[in-house]
C-alpha cells in the first residue's frame, strides 16, 4: 500500500515538474513579475515615449544630451517601459551607448527595476547611428531577387543596432507595394505577395535567429499590420477600402508566414479599413492576428495612433474613450509618444471599470516576455561583446554587393552600355551630386534628405565617375544638393555637352519618408523633363540614371534616350554600384519588383485578372490591358540567356503530392552573368476569377559564357491556392499552367 502511495505521489510531482517545464522561462518569469506590480507600474510598461520627452531642449535637442529631471520623471514618476527615436538626426555610436547607460541607471531608482526597452526604425541599416552601414531600401533589394542579400543586410543591421545599445528594431516592412503613389512604396518589397513574403521572412530570421539574448540579434516588429499600403488616394495615413477577400489574398499571407517564422512584435497600420481604424479593430487584432495567426508577441501602435482615434478618425468622443477602445481591441503598448496622457487616461479607465485588469495583465506580460527574451533583465546595458560589431570593413563590401545586384537595366538601345572608359562623359541632373537621393528615407535623419549627416566617405555619382575614369574625362554642370538651381540649368547643359561623347543624366526623387513624400502626380517635375529633352536635342547619346523610390513616369522622354538604369535608393554604395554597371565592371542582374506604368490613367498590376488583360474596342478584344512601360520582372543584362527543355515530373498533381518543374538555362552571350529564373503559374479556371499569372518561385544563378544549368522548382497544392468566396484559402481541382520565360507546360490538379 505504501509503495502505491509513493508511486502516486511520485507521479504527481513528475506531472507537476513536466507541466512547469512546458512553460517557457521568459513567460514564467513575466507572469511572476506581473503579480508583484501595481496598476501604475503596469500602465507604465505599456507607455512608450520619444527621446524629445527626456532630452535637453526637447525637440530642439541636437546632441542627444538627456535632461536628468525629465528622465527621472519618465522612468521614476511615470514608470515608462519603452522609449524610441532620436530628436534631430543620427548620433555617434558612443553617444547611443551613453544614452542607454543613463536610462538604465535611472531604472535602478524604481521599485522593481524593470529595464527600459528602446526601439528604432532601422529600415535599411541602423538609421540613427552615424557612420552605420546603409543597405538598399527594400524596394531596391527586392530587385536583386536574392534572399541571401536580405539576410546579410539584416545581420549587419542587427549587429550595429546592438552595438548602439538598442535591442528592438521597428522592421521589417511587410506592406505590399501595389499603390505607386503611396509615399512608403520604397519601404516595400514590391507588388508581389510571394516576393514580399519570401524576402520579409528572410529578414526576420536573420534578425532573430541567433537568439534575442545574443548581441548579434534584435527583436523585430512586423509592420504595418494590416493593409496599410492599400490607400485609396495614395496618401499616407488615409482611408483604405478593402474587401476581405482581397485583404486575405494580397495583404495577409506575408504576415501569416512571418508569425510562423517568429517575431517579437507587430506594429499596427495607422489608417482605417472600411471605416474602422485598425488600432480599434478587435476583429483584425484579436480574431485574426491573435487567434487565427497565433501571434503571441507585443502589439505596439504607430506614432500617436491612439490619440488619433479621437482627434483624427473621430470614432472616440473623448481621449479616454480612444484609449479604452484601443486597449480593449488588443493594443499592448502605446507609442504615445510626446507626453504622458496615455498613462493617466488608462489608469483612470481601469479604475472606472472600462478596461479589465486581465487585459492590462495580458499586455504587460507580453511586454515583459520580450524584455526577458532580449536579455535586458540579465544585463540592460550596452554589451562590450557587441562593440566590435559596428562598422566592420566587410560591411561596406556587403552593402556594395547588395547595391550592385539591385541595379536594374531597363533599356540599352544599340548596346550603348557599357561605356568605354576613354569616353568624355557629361554627368548632369539633380541626383548627380546628391547623396540623399541615393539613400532615401530613414537615412541618418527621418527624411534622409540632409547630406551633411552622411559619412564623409560617401560618394556622389559625379565623384564615382571621377574615381572610375579620371577628372579629365568627366564634365558636370551640377552642384551638391538635389535642389540646387544650377542642377536644372538647361543652357549650361547644352554648352557643356559640346565637349562630351555621352550624357549621363541623373534624375528622379530626393529622399522623403511617410507623409512628406505624398504627391499628387507621379510625373517627373517639368524641370527634369526639360533637362532630358535638352540633352536629347544635343545629338549626343543620353543615358538616364533613375534614383527614385517609386516609378516616376518617364513615358514622354523614354524614346529620346539610349539607355536607362533604374538605381532606386540603393544605400551607401549606390554611386559605386551605378558606375560599376555603367562601365561594365559589373554585369547588371536586377529585375523590377513592380510594374513600371506608363501613366496614372492605367495602373494595372502584373497579376492582373482576365478582364484586365483586354481592352474592349466595340466588339473586338485587344490584348493590351497590361501595357506597362516595363513589366514586372523586367531587367536586362550585358549577356543573353535562353531557356529550353521545360518538363514536369508529372502531369497530375495530387493533394499530398508535388510536381517538379525542370528547365535548362544557358548563357548565350560573351560575358559571365547572374540571372534570376522566375516561375509563374496560372489557374485556367476557378470559382474566383483567376490571375493571368502569379509568381510562385525564383532562383538566382551565375553562368559563364556558353554555360548551361538545370534549374528545378517544386510545387505543391498550397503553392497554387487562392482565397475563395467563403474567405477560405483553397486549391480547386482543375487545369493549371506553369510559365518560365516564353516556355509553358500544363498539368491537372485533382
Amino acid at each position: 500500500m505504501k509503495a502505491n502511495i509513493l508511486l502516486v505521489i511520485g507521479s504527481f510531482f513528475a506531472f507537476v515538474a513536466k507541466a512547469q517545464k512546458q512553460v517557457p522561462p521568459a513567460e514564467a518569469q513575466a507572469a511572476a513579475l506581473v503579480k508583484k506590480m501595481t496598476l501604475e507600474e503596469k500602465v507604465g510598461q505599456m507607455t512608450q515615449v520619444t527621446m524629445a520627452v527626456f532630452a535637453k531642449g526637447a525637440w530642439a535637442n541636437e546632441d542627444g544630451e538627456l535632461d536628468p529631471v525629465a528622465l527621472k520623471k519618465a522612468i521614476v514618476d511615470y514608470k515608462v517601459g519603452s522609449m524610441l527615436n532620436t530628436t534631430a538626426h543620427a548620433l555617434p555610436v558612443e553617444k547611443w551607448r551613453s544614452i542607454m547607460t543613463q536610462i538604465q541607471d535611472e531604472v535602478k531608482n524604481t521599485r522593481l527595476r524593470i529595464p527600459v526597452i528602446y526601439g528604432l526604425d532601422a529600415i535599411h541599416g541602423q538609421t540613427y547611428t552615424l557612420n552605420s552601414t546603409l543597405f538598399p531600401q527594400n524596394l531596391a533589394i527586392a530587385a536583386a531577387r536574392n534572399p541571401e542579400l536580405v539576410r546579410q543586410a539584416a545581420k549587419v543591421t542587427a549587429m550595429e543596432l546592438r552595438s548602439s545599445g538598442v535591442r528592438w528594431n521597428f522592421a521589417p516592412v511587410l506592406d505590399i507595394g501595389r499603390q505607386p503613389l503611396w509615399s512608403r512604396f520604397p519601404e516595400t518589397y514590391g507588388e508581389d505577395v510571394y516576393l514580399v513574403k519570401t524576402l520579409g521572412v528572410a529578414g526576420i530570421k536573420a534578425y532573430e535567429e541567433d537568439g534575442l539574448k545574443n548581441p548579434t540579434a534584435v527583436a523585430t516588429s512586423l509592420k504595418h499590420y494590416l493593409g496599410y499600403s492599400a490607400s485609396r488616394n495614395g496618401k499616407d495615413r488615409t482611408p483604405i477600402y478593402l474587401p476581405e477577400i482581397e485583404l486575405r489574398e494580397y495583404y495577409l499571407p506575408q504576415f501569416r508566414e512571418a508569425v510562423r517564422t517568429g517575431s517579437a512584435s507587430v506594429m499596427v497600420n495607422s489608417s482605417e479599413i472600411n471605416g474602422i481604424p485598425v488600432h480599434a479593430n478587435r476583429y483584425l487584432l484579436i480574431d485574426v492576428l491573435r487567434k487565427e495567426l497565433g501571434f503571441e508577441g507585443v502589439i505596439v501602435t504607430d506614432w500617436e495612433d491612439i490619440k488619433r482615434l479621437h482627434d483624427r478618425h473621430n470614432v472616440a468622443a473623448t481621449p479616454r474613450e480612444a484609449v479604452v477602445m484601443a486597449i480593449n481591441a488588443g493594443i499592448d503598448m502605446s507609442m504615445v509618444p510626446s507626453d504622458y496622457s496615455f498613462f493617466d487616461l488608462l489608469i483612470e479607465a481601469v479604475k472606472k471599470g472600462e478596461v479589465p485588469m486581465s487585459r492590462i495583465d495580458d499586455a504587460v506580460k507580453r511586454i515583459l516576455v520580450m524584455k526577458y527574451k532580449t536579455g535586458l533583465f540579465e544585463n540592460p546595458y550596452p554589451e562590450p561583446a557587441s562593440f566590435g560589431n559596428f562598422g566592420k570593413p566587410e560591411f561596406q563590401q556587403y552593402a556594395l554587393e547588395a547595391a550592385r545586384e539591385a541595379m536594374t537595366l531597363l533599356k540599352n538601345s544599340d548596346n550603348i552600355l557599357p561605356l568605354a572608359k576613354n569616353k568624355k562623359v557629361l554627368v548632369a541632373g539633380p541626383a548627380a551630386q546628391s547623396i540623399s537621393a541615393l539613400n532615401g528615407c530613414w537615412s541618418y535623419t527621418w527624411q534622409g534628405n540632409v547630406d551633411k549627416w552622411y559619412p564623409a566617405d560617401s560618394r556622389t555619382i559625379y565623384q564615382s565617375f571621377v574615381d572610375k575614369i579620371g577628372a579629365a574625362n568627366v564634365i558636370t554642370t551640377t552642384q551638391p544638393g538635389f535642389d540646387s538651381p544650377q542642377n536644372y540649368d538647361v543652357a549650361a547643359l547644352k554648352k557643356a555637352a559640346v565637349g562630351a561623347d555621352v550624357i549621363v543624366l541623373c534624375i528622379g526623387e530626393n529622399a522623403y519618408a511617410e507623409s512628406p513624400g505624398n504627391t499628387r502626380d507621379l510625373a517627373l517635375p517639368k524641370e527634369q523633363e526639360d533637362l532630358v529633352v535638352a540633352a536629347a536635342l544635343t545629338g549626343k547619346p543620353v543615358i538616364l540614371v533613375l534614383a527614385e523610390g517609386r516609378p516616376r513616369f518617364i513615358t514622354n522622354i523614354e524614346p529620346s534616350v539610349k539607355g536607362i538604369l533604374m538605381a532606386y535608393w540603393s544605400g551607401r554604395k549606390s554611386a559605386e554600384a551605378i558606375t560599376d554597371v555603367l562601365f561594365g565592371d559589373y554585369n547588371p542582374s536586377g529585375r523590377l519588383p513592380f510594374s513600371y506604368h506608363k501613366s496614372m490613367g492605367e495602373i494595372v498590376l502584373y497579376d492582373r485578372k482576365p478582364t484586365e488583360e483586354v481592352r474592349e474596342v466595340f466588339n473586338d478584344n485587344i490584348n493590351t490591358g497590361y501595357d506597362p512601360l516595363y513589366p514586372f520582372g523586367h531587367g536586362l543584362s550585358y549577356t543573353t540567356f535562353s531557356y529550353s527543355g521545360l518538363t514536369l515530373s508529372t502531369t497530375t498533381l495530387s493533394a499530398t503530392g508535388s510536381i517538379t518543374v525542370t528547365l535548362q538555362v544557358k548563357n548565350t552571350g560573351s560575358r559571365a552573368g547572374k540571372h534570376t529564373v522566375e516561375l509563374y503559374s496560372r489557374d485556367l479556371y476557378a470559382s474566383i476569377t483567376p490571375n493571368m499569372r502569379r509568381l510562385r518561385a525564383f532562383h538566382k544563378i551565375s553562368l559563364a559564357p556558353g554555360e548551361s544549368k538545370e534549374v528545378r522548382f517544386t510545387l505543391t497544392k498550397d503553392d497554387l491556392a487562392f482565397v475563395n468566396a467563403q474567405l477560405k484559402t483553397v486549391t480547386e481541382p482543375g487545369e493549371f499552367e506553369v510559365i518560365a520565360g516564353d516556355l509553358k507546360a500544363k498539368f491537372v490538379y485533382q
